[in-house]
């Protein structure tokens, strides 16, 4: 079930480049000793309140390209003719399954809604756009999974009640970049509700929602797969309601986050372990019964004589009265990239009261109709 049941009309700004901008991003911080800071009092309202993407609903395929962050360069089935779902069965004429399969480019969309009953995993193929705006579908059993594919952009579904071993909602591995996961409702799957791992790269989760899970998002496989030194994601406008750690949780990687809001973790918000390095900007961390945010753990990579732990950059962070950054050393912080080497612009806003309540409203499946297509495909 998504968090929203109407449309999130949103505005849309773009007024930021990283650090050199300095009225871009302010800093709600009440000192540099424990990292915390207080909830700024805020007039903006909901209607008013920028955030990326408010464009991408105005025609079908806005979408392709449109990523910010590592999986800005994700077209999709930009190329493609539309591919109509025709039918709920899990395989056949007309199923998501088979759209899927194809080789050709397609931008997959749904003329019924309701649930998917996945007896297998659904391997995507590249060059594909599975889009759910307009109705409302839930994927369940099993996940999809994007294997050795390129150029994926997956919006507005839901993922429910995933089991089995390796039972993940989203499974991208290995060897699989340029991909775009958005405005998805994920809970309550045997393992994890996104995994990243075995060399994928380039890949953009935004406006997801997160819910009634443990091992929420895995980036980079273990300490033996040093090839995920190649990884590279942004996560940003997700709300991570109550899951309970793994978010997430990286190997090796490069992860940008910024404007996510995560609250009432079980074991910790964010795990940097083997040489992983965060850049967490503006994020919203409130705690419940455990308090620490940031956890590092120690892991030897396999070509290295001597273990080590990730470091967490932490830029405009709001840890709510009483939450605890958790940061390791200066040292470590000071290690981590900076996104700006990587890509020039990302819509970014203050942590604020307002923020917080607008990803718990407009994060997730929503009720949107599906654009027109504008897009003439000639052969």
């Amino acid at each position: 079930m998504g968090n929203h049941n109407g449309r999130c009309s949103i505005g849309h700004r773009k007024n930021r480049n990283g650090t050199n901008d300095n009225t871009a991003i302010p800093a709600y911080k009440s000192g540099p000793s424990d990292h915390t800071a207080q909830i700024p009092t805020s007039t903006t309202n909901m209607a008013s309140f920028s955030l990326p993407y408010s464009h991408v609903d105005s025609s079908l395929r806005a979408l392709a390209a449109q990523a910010e962050g590592f999986g800005r360069f994700a077209i999709g089935g930009l190329h493609g003719p539309l591919y109509h779902v025709t039918t709920l069965a899990d395989d056949g004429p007309g199923s998501l399954r088979d759209g899927c399969r194809k080789k050709e480019p397609l931008w997959i969309v749904f003329e019924v809604s309701g649930t998917i009953e996945l007896s297998s995993f659904l391997t995507v193929s590249s060059y594909k756009t599975i889009d759910g705006r307009g109705q409302r579908i839930k994927l369940t059993g099993k996940g999809l999974r994007l294997k050795e594919c390129e150029h994926v952009i997956i919006c507005n579904l839901e993922f429910e009640g995933g089991r089995g071993p390796d039972g993940d909602g989203i499974q991208i591995k290995p060897n699989s970049k340029h991909i775009w996961v958005d405005r998805c409702s994920l809970r309550d799957y045997d393992d994890g509700l996104i995994d990243i791992t075995r060399e994928s790269t380039d890949i953009t989760i935004s406006r997801c929602h997160f819910s009634k899970h443990d091992k929420t998002m895995l980036i980079g496989a273990d300490p033996s797969h040093n090839g995920d030194r190649c990884i590279r994601v942004t996560i940003h406008h997700c709300f991570f309601d109550g899951t309970r750690q793994r978010h997430p949780r990286v190997r090796f990687g490069k992860v940008h986050l910024y404007n996510n809001y995560t609250r009432n973790w079980g074991i910790y918000a964010v795990c940097a372990s083997v040489e992983s390095q965060i850049y967490s900007q503006c994020n919203i961390y409130e705690a419940g019964q455990k308090k620490v945010a940031f956890k590092y753990l120690t892991e030897k990579a396999a070509d290295k004589e001597e273990a080590s732990t990730g470091c967490i950059k932490s830029e405009g962070d709001l840890f709510v009265t009483g939450t605890q950054a958790g940061f390791l050393t200066t040292a470590s912080e000071s290690s981590a990239f900076h996104p700006s080497e990587h890509y020039p612009t990302w819509t970014v806003e203050p942590p604020s009261d307002a923020l917080k309540q607008v990803l718990q409203h407009c994060t997730g499946w929503q009720c949107i109709p599906r654009p027109a297509d504008q897009t003439v495909i000639t052969k």
